[in-house]
């Protein structure tokens, strides 16, 4: 153990002790009492102004805080924080992921860390439910997987999200699509297409969802349901938000998002968005854009949008056992277009597809693909050079005329 390491856990225990726990101590109270035990303990032994500003700041952020994570969750560079253990820790910043030098003092530090995430927002972690999805503060995706399932040590992937959502002028400057894509979709999402949004992990799918949603008209009325809240949408004053929730010992019942999108079909919703179908509400969510609940978005991973619908057909069936034929009618009527995202080589986030479904028909769902990204290429910094290009046009047209939208 290095000079600092030993003072800062002496005085991590003054600190302690001189905590009153039987009331709410600001955080402002709590500095007061590192700064008189660091100016005590410099008295001692020299302590370097640098080496107190540091001291202070690791002493707050390991009582208060989230201890040494505190500072990478603060770093705005940084998109994703995975810990594999109390010895390794990688993070991504810029679309690269390197490992981290930090490092927490045990595993028992690591669990405490664990456990304070989660109680911040009524979730459970141990080792008889030892995987448990949770959000930070500051609205990031916390996932955790404990002892016996994770071998080597406590397992926490931090998703980060920025403060201020990415607007679709932002994914414009990315590169992500073309301007006359983003207008075309713009028009769909005003007449009240239902859209559904496809792509691997980490393509981008909620954000491109958020950036979707600024395209409703304020006078709506939304309802939102995720499994951890994470869509930012800020422009319509009458929103409603919605999560799930894990059972608990305490005999707290579970919520899933079949329970919320239920509800919600009594909540006079306009469109309803889910964060991501992942299951057996899949069979619920068809229904409810076959009920007059247009406008409705949602996400759900796959490899391409066809490969999309073979998992919608899948997920339905987790949910209620019904004939294939069934399944895909429903289907065809319910979804208007998905856009597939997807992570090229160079890390950028790119649309790759944009696909109408125009109907039902030999047993099959058809497909018309209406924009499709053409690599052409790459530059002299190895990015991906490439265009979506327009490839069909729109064969349902009835919305946009009921909205009084022009197709051009």
């Amino acid at each position: 153990m290095n000079r600092q390491d030993e003072i800062k856990n002496k005085l991590k225990v003054l600190v302690l002790e001189r905590i009153d726990f039987s009331r709410e101590m600001p955080d402002e109270e709590i500095k007061d009492v590192i700064d008189e035990l660091i100016i005590g303990e410099s008295k001692r032994r020299p302590i370097g102004l640098e080496e107190r500003k540091h001291l202070r700041k690791e002493l707050f952020y390991s009582i208060r805080k989230l201890d040494i994570l505190q500072e990478l969750v603060d770093d705005a560079s940084i998109t994703e924080i995975m810990i594999n253990g109390p010895d390794e820790i990688f993070i991504e910043r810029r679309g690269s992921v390197c490992r981290c030098e930090m490092k927490f003092e045990s595993t028992g530090k690591l669990e405490d860390v664990i456990q304070q995430m989660v109680a911040g927002c009524n979730r459970t972690v141990n080792e008889a439910s030892p995987i448990v999805d949770a959000r930070l503060e500051n609205g990031s995706r916390v996932n955790v997987v404990l002892s016996p399932v994770a071998l080597n040590g406590p397992i926490v992937t931090i998703r980060k999200f920025p403060d201020n959502p990415i607007m679709m002028k932002d994914l414009l400057a990315f590169g992500t699509l073309t301007e006359e894509a983003a207008g075309f979709l713009s028009k769909l999402v005003q007449a009240k297409y239902n859209i559904f949004i496809s792509g691997g992990t980490g393509s981008g799918k909620t954000t491109f969802l958020n950036a979707l949603s600024y395209y409703i008209p304020q006078e709506e009325r939304i309802i939102t349901i995720e499994d951890n809240a994470e869509l930012q949408i800020k422009n319509i004053p009458n929103i409603v938000k919605m999560e799930t929730r894990n059972s608990n010992v305490e005999g707290c019942k579970e919520i899933t998002i079949r329970d919320l999108i239920k509800t919600s079909l009594r909540m006079r919703p306009s469109r309803i968005i889910v964060g991501e179908v992942r299951g057996g509400e899949a069979i619920d969510m068809m229904q409810c854009l076959n009920t007059g609940h247009d406008g409705s978005m949602s996400t759900g991973h796959a490899n391409s949008c066809a490969d999309m619908l073979s998992r919608l057909e899948t997920m339905v069936l987790m949910g209620m056992d019904l004939p294939i034929c069934a399944i895909r009618q429903q289907m065809a009527s319910g979804i208007d277009i998905i856009v597939h995202l997807g992570r090229l080589r160079d890390k950028s986030r790119r649309v790759l597809e944009i696909v109408e479904i125009i109907g039902y028909e030999d047993d099959k769902i058809r497909l018309s693909v209406l924009y499709s990204f053409e690599e052409e290429g790459e530059d002299k910094d190895g990015r991906v050079i490439g265009m979506l290009k327009r490839k069909e046009e729109l064969t349902h047209v009835g919305k946009l005329k009921a909205a009084g939208i022009s197709r051009e």
